[in-house]
């Protein structure tokens, strides 16, 4: 099957049953609802742009396995060249967007379980990496868009899995039967969920023995019975049910969140790439939080340029581009998303390849990578409050700048300069406020924080990875220390 244009994804997930729950009532329309259908579009714009001529070479693919050309959110790593490609994707796809456009975590997840499975089947005499493999191909060749879903609720933090009080706080097997398991459990934080065909879920911690029923890897359609997803709340959301399209600041596009639900969901043998085999559970997520950790120095990159380019233009409009500390703190902005991009680009550049053939980043500096999106982008968030001024967080409403009577008094008050209309200069305070503040500020700000695991996650991996010892011994060996 060729590529899907936009509108035929559009119309793949419209013909999906999803059981799909907002505000206390089930959705009936996923597709269409104004609050969900600007994240579906930032899911259709990957495609879009995979149909472009100028973006072939990043969007687009030639699968080993298939031969044919294929969206490069669905393909295996089998180069540095190709993991360079995919930073470079993904800022783009920021730029287009300036959201999360949702499908990095799938694209993770696929080459996270390629080499896990590959390493368990030779030491387990197990047929995963055939099952995956299958899989691959059965997505590729119908250009489908599949979830990761790795991060279960967790319940108390300091017990395993099999000691909490309740024994569903993280996604386990509750039925092993001749043609396949039994899953029960939720899997939280699930951004692109309602927009996928399929999902891959993935152990969420390095597990022991007693915890084998959670030690489980799986794929199934999204609509699968049993299967429901419950979105979850973003701040100045309900902006999208009102008249206009100002205040959203972003009207196209958008991302969405949900606690995703396995109700005892029947999983086929053919579907299942990890059953009971715990010591590869920390080794799926090790490699999946690697990959996903080098996804951030391009898709934030590249939602950050937008913002590093709205902040100039509210300059613009403000009258002070030319201001000494405003074109200080553009550059400060510039420096640092541009830092961001360079561990993106220095982890895959030192990637290596596995064992089952597909390349790895460099895990130190991915985790580097994460641990400054961790940071940055909350400073070039607030330089770009700064530039802009209080007006982005105290404009009127849309409905007052169309009424008859406010409408005037509004675009008096709030001219900037005179040949720059007022309503310019609202819709860019509007998305650096969406940006910083409002819907996208999930995927921009807080999801920079803990997407991918929390600072403190990347801290002990960049202890693991760093090479003290080596280093201690290059000292020594300089000041001629002998011991």
């Amino acid at each position: 099957m060729a590529l899907m244009t936009g509108k035929e994804y559009v119309e793949s997930i419209r013909k999906m049953n999803m059981q799909v729950y907002m505000f206390g009532e089930k959705v009936e329309n996923p597709v269409d609802h104004p609050i969900l259908r600007p994240s579906l579009n930032s899911v259709r714009m990957t495609y879009d742009l995979a149909q472009m001529p100028e973006y072939e070479n990043l969007m687009t693919a030639t699968s080993p396995f298939t031969g044919g050309k294929v969206n490069r959110f669905t393909h295996i790593h089998m180069s540095t060249e190709d993991l360079k490609n995919k930073v470079k994707m993904q800022r783009l796809c920021g730029q287009k967007t300036a959201a999360c456009f949702q499908r990095c975590v799938g694209m993770d997840a696929f080459n996270a379980v390629y080499s896990t499975t590959y390493e368990c089947d030779q030491s387990h005499g197990t047929k995963y990496h055939e099952n995956f493999v299958k899989f691959l191909k059965y997505a590729q060749e119908n250009d489908l868009t599949v979830d990761g879903a790795m991060t279960d609720p967790k319940g108390d933090r300091s017990r395993a899995p099999h000691a909490q009080e309740d024994p569903d706080l993280f996604l386990r097997v509750v039925e092993r039967r001749e043609d396949g398991i039994v899953v029960r459990g939720a899997k939280a934080h699930q951004t692109g969920i309602i927009n996928s065909h399929e999902v891959i879920v993935m152990p969420t911690i390095a597990m022991g023995e007693d915890d084998k029923d959670y030690a489980v890897s799986f794929a199934v359609p999204v609509d699968t019975e049993g299967i429901f997803m419950i979105i979850g709340r973003q701040s100045c959301d309900t902006r999208k049910l009102e008249e206009g399209s100002l205040d959203v600041g972003n009207p196209e596009f958008g991302g969405v969140e949900a606690l995703t639900v396995f109700d005892d969901v029947f999983v086929p043998n053919d579907r299942i790439f990890l059953n009971g085999e715990y010591e590869y559970a920390g080794v799926m997520v090790e490699r999946f939080a690697g990959y996903h950790r080098q996804s951030y120095g391009g898709c934030k990159v590249g939602v950050g340029d937008v913002l590093i380019g709205a902040a100039a233009v509210a300059a613009d409009y403000n009258g002070c581009p030319k201001a000494s500390h405003i074109k200080d703190k553009i550059i400060e902005m510039q420096h640092l998303n541009e830092t961001l991009y360079c561990c993106g680009i220095a982890c895959s550049t030192e990637g290596t390849k596995t064992a089952s053939g597909n390349y790895i980043i460099d895990l130190l500096l991915a985790n580097v990578c994460k641990q400054n999106i961790t940071r940055f982008p909350y400073e070039i968030a607030r330089l770009a409050e700064d530039i802009a001024g209080g007006l982005m967080v105290t404009a009127p409403a849309e409905k007052d700048f169309r009424d008859p009577k406010m409408g005037p008094v509004i675009e008096k008050y709030f001219k900037g300069r005179a040949d720059v209309s007022t309503e310019s200069r609202l819709k860019i305070m509007r998305l650096i406020e969406n940006l910083t503040l409002g819907t996208a500020a999930v995927g921009y700000r807080t999801e920079s924080m803990h997407g991918a695991g929390s600072p403190q996650a990347q801290r002990i991996m960049i202890s693991r990875q760093g090479n003290l010892a080596m280093k201690k011994a290059l000292a020594k060996a300089i000041a001629h220390v002998e011991e």
